[in-house]
């Protein structure tokens, strides 16, 4: 309700560790903050690399460290946004802990969750771990220029993603070459323009 009210539209960003969403992040922050006011906060156990990597892109982002905590909660988030500027109508990114399990139970105040999978994982993740793609609303299937390297059937992962979650958008995406992002942004662009067309009315009817 929070973002909401301030037009803010918040992602949250989960998977499990090595899948490639910092870069994929570092993609579309470079890719979009010439349209956007963009910040993001980080979540990890330990170390500030991953901020480090998003500040290198000009926005700002915070590191929340969890010690030996497996996700982010709305507590956390909170604390870190009285540290972080985060300017009205504009987007904000948050990088959960790499993990396939507890951050699905946690809402974090986010418009959508956004589980990205790569190529490098099995098919059947979606089947093992399916609480959290039952609570994301896009899947982003990354490393695709991977694809001609390794054994990983596309269509059958993303059958086993449906079959947990039939309203779960996918895109096949590759945060290296950039192969899929545009719908990616799209995607981003219809939905935070939404969500600012809401806002707007909330704040016209009082």
């Amino acid at each position: 309700m929070r973002f909401e009210q301030s037009g803010v539209f918040a992602l949250n960003f989960v998977s499990s560790p090595g899948s490639g969403k910092t870069q994929l992040l570092v993609r579309t922050i470079s890719d979009l903050k010439d349209r956007f006011p963009i910040s993001v906060i980080e979540g990890d156990q330990q170390t500030s690399n991953d901020a480090e990597r998003i500040r290198a892109t000009g926005v700002s982002a915070l590191q929340i460290n969890t010690g030996k905590g497996c996700h982010l909660d709305a507590h956390m988030v909170s604390r870190a946004l009285a540290e972080l500027t985060v300017a009205p109508s504009s987007l904000l990114f948050i990088e959960n802990v790499g993990n396939l399990v507890c951050p699905a139970a946690f809402d974090l105040g986010e418009a959508h969750k956004v589980v990205v999978l790569s190529v490098t994982e099995g098919e059947d993740k979606p089947l093992k771990y399916p609480e959290m793609f039952a609570a994301s609303d896009l899947m982003l299937l990354n490393k695709s220029d991977l694809l001609p390297h390794v054994e990983f059937d596309v269509g059958r992962c993303l059958a086993n993603a449906l079959k947990v979650n039939p309203d779960l958008q996918t895109l096949v995406v590759s945060a290296r070459t950039g192969e899929g992002m545009a719908a990616f942004y799209a995607w981003i662009e219809a939905r935070a323009a939404r969500a600012a067309a809401r806002s707007a009315r909330a704040a016209a009817a009082k």
